[in-house]
């Protein structure tokens, strides 16, 4: 009994942390389908961003997916509403960030909406947004909704199609070591 006891204490110390949460860089990139007719939703909720942690200035990021931005915008066919990026850890558990783009009136953003991310074999995301049409009074008069769940591949730019809201996602790791280069030739 006492041997079961060591045993387990020792692969208690021994056994990697598997399932510790990592740091991410997230990139988002938000766009309306022009050739899509707008679909317009109940406004959006005033506790839109319930549960979910909002983005400190310091988790921000520069983007890095322009030349995306660039060829959407030289398309005519995409208008890019919002295009973010931040750093942030990921892990088992769910974790479900506030992500919002122009001037907050009364709690209420043109743009905003939640990102839920569970890192598992794929990156589970669960993206909640709405572009919102904002009066004079700062009131929510109508919104555009995008809500769509995906499993999306780490390091990979996915697209999540909700008709005529889209949005596009690169989840990378920051501390995953780089891929090593294939050799030129294979040493006898």
């Amino acid at each position: 009994m006492r041997l079961f006891r060591s045993l387990t204490l020792l692969l208690t110390l021994v056994a990697p942390t598997a399932f510790a949460d990592d740091l991410y860089q997230v990139e988002m990139i938000l766009v309306r389908q022009n050739a899509v007719p707008a679909i317009v939703s109940r406004a959006a909720p005033e506790d839109w961003a319930a549960g979910a942690q909002r983005l400190a200035d310091d988790s921000q990021r520069t983007p890095a997916l322009n030349d995306v931005v660039t060829k959407l915008t030289a398309s005519g066919d995409y208008s890019v509403l919002m295009h973010k990026a931040w750093q942030q850890t990921l892990g088992e558990a769910p974790s479900k960030v506030a992500v919002s783009d122009g001037q907050e009136q009364y709690g209420q953003f043109p743009i905003e909406g939640t990102l839920e991310m569970k890192l598992g074999r794929f990156t589970d995301v669960a993206a909640d947004f709405w572009v919102n049409k904002i009066n004079t009074n700062g009131l929510v008069t109508a919104s555009e909704r995008l809500k769509q769940d995906s499993h999306t591949k780490n390091g990979q730019l996915n697209y999540l199609d909700n008709g005529h809201l889209a949005l596009l996602i690169k989840i990378t790791s920051l501390t995953a070591p780089a891929p090593r280069e294939a050799p030129e030739a294979i040493p006898d």
